[in-house]
């Protein structure tokens, strides 16, 4: 059983991990949707910077109509998730790269829902610099 398919079956704890999985975003939405958890798609390639990133978030998560493009808010708008749910993050490297204060407050926020009801986890997909995040897989 491969690391998101324990996490959705509620036999391994959601958190931030990263995540070396390659199956195309369509296969783990569908998955995702079929376990009855909500999925969000953040892609960290074309989404640099902290407003860009937080932008993606925003619309991966369906956010735009009361979302403004900063942490606070960012908070604010994970607090009303209200289903389990499931972020993929693919290209993380970039912004950890380019903006590394932001990249950090974006785990920091990340790992404090993950640790609230109901689950919240998120996948750091993809090549970036050295972080002592755990692996899934």
């Amino acid at each position: 059983m491969s690391g998101l398919a324990r996490i959705l079956a509620g036999h391994h704890p959601v958190g931030v991990y990263r995540w070396h999985n390659h199956l195309p975003e369509q296969e783990i939405r569908h998955a995702v949707g079929h376990a009855g958890w909500e999925f969000g798609y953040v892609d960290g390639w074309t989404h640099q910077d902290k407003e860009t990133f937080l932008d993606a978030v925003a619309e991966g998560l369906s956010f735009e109509a009361h979302f403004k493009p900063n942490f606070d808010s960012l908070v604010d708008c994970l607090r009303d998730v209200a289903k389990p749910t499931v972020v993929l993050w693919d290209g993380w490297g970039p912004l950890a790269r380019e903006d590394g204060q932001a990249f950090s407050v974006a785990l920091d926020v990340f790992t404090e829902r993950a640790g609230e009801d109901p689950a919240f986890g998120v996948l750091l997909r993809g090549e970036g610099p050295p972080i002592s995040i755990p692996s899934l897989d």
